[in-house]
């Protein structure tokens, strides 16, 4: 057990001290500008310096982007099994669901804080656009491929519609809902990140879009890194929770968790 997980994470932590050891000495070699790109130790001091603010900028993102994330996961289940209910209605409805996607964040932010105000509420919805589409997209497609002759045994038992749903489908897409909930984790962030550019302020709240924003305006690049880095953590924690909730469940009946 110790020796698979030391070669799972020692290449990748090698690795990451090189490639900062090669970033440190570049920059401190070639004599680039701190404004520029801040070597490594720099961003450390500065996120150790300012670890107070970028701990409750992060705070403010993090409830964000995981309320947005939460409605991205319930709508987006619902929303699969209404289309999944009807091929025609698939048909009507499911490439108007495609604007989720290709739709420019940036672009509708500013409906978003006319629709719902500046700070949090529309910084989640922020979230909610970017993040429902994988999820809306994963859950029709386990739904759909599931194997026939199940659907037709429920039949013949006379299940009811919601009885085939809850003991057949559900169950059985979860792999693909999880695989969309992990994607929409990673995205929900970014949207709370973009959301916050244009919504973030709110009652004296600051999310890590707002610090990075300031970060620019005063030059602090070492800050912007810090915080950007912060907004990784959020992320990669996010996206880790929700792949140990799909592990955890599916470990002991699908082959895709072992």
């Amino acid at each position: 057990m110790r020796g698979t997980l030391l070669r799972s994470v020692l290449p990748p932590l090698v690795a990451l001290v090189a490639l900062l050891a090669l970033w440190e000495g570049l920059v401190r070699l070639l004599g680039v500008q701190a404004f520029l790109l801040p070597p490594p130790s720099a961003v450390l001091t500065t996120a150790v310096h300012d670890a107070r603010e970028l701990a409750a900028s992060a705070w403010v993102t993090a409830e964000a982007a995981l309320i947005g994330f939460g409605l991205s996961a319930l709508v987006g289940v619902l929303v699969a099994v209404v289309l999944a209910s009807s091929r025609l209605l698939e048909r009507a409805l499911y490439p108007y669901t495609l604007f989720l996607q290709t739709v420019p964040i940036v672009a509708i932010a500013p409906l978003l804080v006319l629709w719902f105000g500046p700070g949090q509420r529309a910084v989640a919805a922020s979230a909610f656009i970017v993040s429902v589409f994988p999820v809306i997209a994963n859950t029709l497609s386990g739904v759909r491929s599931l194997d026939p002759a199940l659907r037709d045994m429920f039949r013949l038992y006379g299940a009811r519609r919601l009885a085939t749903l809850l003991k057949l489908e559900l169950p059985g897409a979860l792999p693909n809902i999880f695989t969309g909930l992990r994607i929409a984790s990673g995205l929900a962030v970014i949207g709370a990140i973009v959301g916050e550019f244009v919504a973030g302020f709110s009652e004296g709240t600051a999310g890590l879009g707002i610090l990075v924003l300031a970060a620019y305006r005063q030059l602090r690049t070492d800050l912007m890194f810090a915080a950007v880095l912060c907004a990784a953590g959020l992320g990669i924690v996010l996206f880790g929770t929700v792949s140990l909730a799909g592990t955890r469940l599916l470990r002991r009946w699908h082959p895709s968790a072992s």
